[in-house]
């Protein structure tokens, strides 16, 4: 079972967005709260931003990571349990 959520919630600033009708018009029927949903989509794209530049600031830390395993292979070796088995 979820452990209940007793963070306080974020403070939310009021602000005015421009959004097609007929979606506004389809989550209305639908009985969603669009406020929520907005934040929702803005906090999925604010996430995939920062990881899209996150890889971008790292990728030549990346690459040399990538190309050190090729060349030297992994530090530790396999652990048992991760070892295909030969059926």
């Amino acid at each position: 079972m979820r452990e209940p959520d007793y963070r306080q919630p974020e403070r939310r600033k009021r602000t005015s967005l421009t959004v097609r009708e007929d979606i506004m018009a389809e989550a209305k029927a639908l009985g969603l709260n669009t406020s929520r949903a907005a934040e929702a989509g803005i906090a999925a794209a604010v996430k995939a931003e920062k990881e899209r530049r996150w890889l971008e600031d790292n990728a030549d830390a990346i690459k040399a990571h990538n190309e050190r395993i090729e060349r030297e292979g992994m530090l530790l070796p396999t652990p048992w349990w991760a070892i295909p088995k030969d059926d």
